[in-house]
């Protein structure tokens, strides 16, 4: 009595890869069933007939012909079941590397069309053991631990990469690179506008800040070479305590101030300019250049430029 089979599914295979069931193409098969005894030419025991695509899985039943000992054989040992499995033999006609297809292992990208050319009885077999597939031209063997199938690490690498960058943007880990590339023009764009805010800033800070030195220096409350100095103090604590800081600073008094402080009398006239105190001879040369002219000119009977 004759038993279903399963041809393959879409399970992982010993390649690292699995054959996506509904790019299969069965046409040709159907047309010329063959069924051989372990992938090998020549060794036709029968046929596969009721060939059916179903449940992302392929199956059919096999009927041996007996018109060999080898087919009788088989037969017998399928029948009792010491021989039970099968293996597909196919064509790689299109492979992707896309994420929707890809499965925990795999490492080659997926089978996404196919041909199926025949189907072998054999000893050791389920899909991720017997498949037997042909590349460009070339049937792939594991006998010498060799796979010439294209890699799909380098590619899986990239995907998680993609996944983790989508995170940490915010999107989420099903983005695609179009959606990372989008996320991040808009990151850098909102980065040049906050730039160019912050730059704005800086300038009208920076403006007070010398404003305000400088109204400082005009009400004597600093000499102007500490111009600089106090502008840069102003950067470091800010506008608000800079003004706080001069605030509490006293304007320098003035010529006249200075003569009654340094005289002890609230009017104090001097005939000649040697008269004049050195302490205050040159802050009367600045405050008062009018009497220092004059003192001068009584002194040495000449007009002075200042």
């Amino acid at each position: 009595m004759s038993k279903r089979a399963r041809l393959t599914n879409e399970t992982l295979n010993r390649y690292g890869t699995w054959l996506l069931t509904a790019g299969g193409d069965i046409a040709q098969f159907e047309r010329n069933p063959v069924l051989l005894y372990m992938h090998q030419r020549g060794q036709v025991i029968g046929i596969m007939k009721d060939i059916l695509v179903e449940n992302d899985e392929v199956i059919a039943e096999p009927e041996f012909d007996c018109a060999t000992e080898l087919s009788r054989t088989c037969k017998a040992q399928y029948e009792f079941g010491s021989l039970r499995m099968f293996s597909v033999n196919i064509d790689i006609i299109e492979m992707s590397d896309d994420p929707k297809f890809l499965k925990p292992g795999q490492t080659s990208p997926t089978i996404t069309k196919w041909k199926l050319t025949e189907v072998s009885l054999v000893d050791i077999g389920a899909n991720d053991d017997a498949i037997r597939l042909s590349y460009k031209g070339k049937t792939l063997t594991l006998a010498a631990g060799d796979n010439p199938l294209p890699k799909l690490i380098t590619t899986k690498k990239d995907n998680m990469e993609l996944k983790q960058v989508a995170l940490m943007l915010g999107l989420s880990d099903t983005a695609t690179e179009a959606d990372v590339k989008t996320k991040i023009a808009e990151l850098m764009a909102q980065e040049a506008e906050a730039k160019t805010l912050r730059d704005n800033l800086a300038q009208m800070t920076l403006s007070a800040i010398t404003n305000a030195v400088e109204k400082a220096i005009d009400e004597r409350r600093i000499t102007a070479d500490k111009k600089d100095q106090f502008i840069q103090l102003g950067q470091k604590v800010g506008i608000d305590d800079l003004k706080n800081t001069l605030a509490a600073m006293s304007p320098a008094g003035k010529v006249s101030t200075m003569i009654n402080q340094n005289s002890g009398s609230s009017t104090v006239t001097y005939a000649k300019l040697s008269e004049v105190p050195a302490d205050t001879l040159e802050l009367m040369r600045k405050e008062d250049p009018e009497q220092y002219k004059k003192l001068y000119k009584a002194e040495y009977g000449f007009d002075c430029q200042i």
